[in-house]
């Protein structure tokens, strides 16, 4: 095969999107930590199908063309670290071939590296052992052959690629210790190779299908590869938290079968009493009735794809005009939390627009500009509040040119609270970012949240189902009761200098417990306790220590 045209490039993205989606459940359990957090699969998944749909609703026929299209789709639905690194990836690609129509094996290779160029100057600190090394070895390595050789077959490309990123994958665990310990490969590592396996199998005559009966999915997506129409319908999101009946009964397939009777591009991701539901049908409504039979919805959204599609540009005119017609202030700020009750607390502490969303719920790239549209401020202040959050919280703000936007790079939601204390709407930007920025350093942050699964960290055994507590980026407690694992937590946080601690319970603690805490805390040092309700999902405690 000499040459990639817009029809083949088309059928490669659909058989990735589709490979990708199939293995969507394992990469999310490749997590490194067994917290309810693995949804690297879920978020590269969403990011890609949203630039693959873009990019197979694109008229052209231009790989140049449709790359274009590719990027921009993948760069406003990028979620979590491992989105937008993808979404990188795939910018560089474009960027190499933006004036082709079709592509050689030559071509090719050095799109693929220009690929691995940009996604690593995207990140700050790039960690080794990532999927920054699966795209960098293996583009590297195939580009070298492919010169070397004089390869001027496609798929020899494609197929050295697959072969050169199987291997890098599978030194990640050599170049990142923790990987070694939980005995996994890296997560969004594990999410490239798939994806370039469906390329490779597209090239080779057979696109690859979305399984879990989701035919329609399939059938849809291929109508646009043909150049045909196809309805657009409402792209449906929710997050339920399954009562004791859908504890007992839920199952993966069962659901996203009852799905595919009303809809399709289905990703259904149980973590024990949380499901992750995304689904584009016709009939919304219907959709929220099977999930609600399941469980209480923690997150919903429901969004016109028809109405996206047609009138976008209209769209992005309102919302400037909008902007226009808010009312002007010198700061504004956006934050991203989970539960109403620290959605509150950052209302309280003059944030603007809280984004919904933290673990489990990334939200997107498109998520921030929209936030980012609503303002009319001259300087904006973002608070990602999760370390997993910050890439695309940084890529919002580089889409945003026109607007003065700052991101304040906090990982934990005790830190966001922190900065936003520190801000003061009477100084000038320096003296803010001076300020919020050092506030990250003087804030400790603990959670805790229950293990998904058997694993062992830094000599810990940790058994499914038990209390982890959590301090930084450290499990330094696990136990079968939460009390007593925040207690331990407490017990590596508190120190003599210790002054105010911040205790935020979630929907799965009461008061009761809380108080219990304060108490607790009162006995072992002279800090002072603050307890808020901030009925957040995952976490049954928050805990910040200043």
């Amino acid at each position: 095969m000499e040459w990639i045209d817009g029809q083949l490039f088309k059928e490669m993205l659909l058989s990735g999107m589709n490979n990708l989606g199939n293995h969507c459940a394992q990469i999310d359990a490749l997590n490194v930590f067994p917290v309810p957090d693995g949804d690297t699969g879920t978020n590269m998944y969403l990011t890609v199908s949203n630039g693959v749909q873009a990019a197979l609703e694109d008229p052209s026929d231009s790989v140049g063309n449709i790359a274009k299209t590719l990027s921009r789709g993948l760069l406003m639905g990028a979620r979590g670290n491992s989105g937008v690194i993808t979404s990188q990836i795939f910018r560089g690609f474009y960027q190499a071939v933006k004036d082709l129509d079709r592509i050689d094996a030559a071509q090719l290779a050095h799109a693929l590296v220009n690929g691995s160029r940009v996604a690593y100057r995207a990140v700050m600190r790039p960690v080794e052992g990532t999927i920054l090394t699966v795209i960098r070895e293996a583009a590297d390595y195939t580009y070298a052959y492919t010169m070397t050789d004089e390869v001027t077959d496609c798929v020899k490309v494609m197929e050295r690629m697959v072969k050169e990123a199987k291997e890098s994958l599978d030194t990640t665990p050599q170049l990142l210790p923790v990987l070694a310990e939980v005995g996994v490969v890296d997560s969004g590592g594990k999410g490239l190779l798939v994806i370039l396996e469906g390329f490779l199998s597209a090239m080779k005559g057979k696109v690859i299908e979305k399984e879990g009966g989701d035919q329609n999915a399939q059938q849809g997506a291929q109508t646009k590869v043909q150049g045909g129409e196809e309805e657009y319908g409402f792209c449906t999101e929710f997050i339920l938290h399954l009562n004791e009946n859908g504890m007992r009964h839920f199952s993966e397939n069962s659901f996203k079968e009852e799905l595919s009777t009303i809809g399709n591009s289905i990703v259904c991701v149980q973590d024990e009493d949380l499901v992750k539901v995304h689904v584009h049908t016709l009939e919304p409504q219907t959709a929220i009735k099977m999930g609600r039979r399941q469980g209480r919805f923690m997150k919903l959204k429901v969004e016109n794809m028809q109405d996206q599609h047609d009138n976008i540009l209209e769209k992005e005119e309102e919302e400037k005009h909008e902007a226009k017609r808010a009312p002007h202030k010198k700061y504004g700020i956006i934050t991203v939390a989970a539960g109403d009750g620290i959605k509150d607390m950052f209302k309280e502490l003059r944030a603007d627009i809280v984004v919904g969303g933290g673990q489990t719920m990334n939200p997107s790239t498109e998520d921030f500009v929209s936030a980012i549209n609503q303002l009319n401020c001259d300087h904006i202040f973002i608070l990602p509040n999760n370390s997993n959050i910050i890439l695309a919280a940084q890529q919002a703000q580089t889409v945003c040119e026109d607007v003065d936007v700052h991101v304040i790079p906090s990982k934990t939601i005790p830190q966001g609270l922190s900065a936003c204390i520190m801000f003061n709407p009477d100084v000038d930007v320096t003296a803010n970012l001076d300020e919020m920025n050092d506030a990250l350093a003087n804030v400790k942050s603990g959670e805790v949240t229950y293990a998904v699964r058997d694993t062992t960290y830094e000599g810990m055994e940790i058994k499914k189902g038990q209390y982890m507590g959590m301090f930084g980026k450290a499990i330094v407690a696990c136990q079968d009761d939460c009390m007593e694992a925040t207690k331990e937590l407490l017990d590596k946080m508190l120190d003599k200098d210790s002054e105010l601690v911040t205790l935020i319970y979630g929907e799965d603690a009461t008061g009761e417990q809380a108080q219990e805490l304060a108490d607790y805390i009162e006995e072992h040092s002279d800090a002072e306790v603050e307890i808020t309700n901030g009925q957040q999902p995952v976490y049954s405690f928050i805990i910040g220590v200043e």
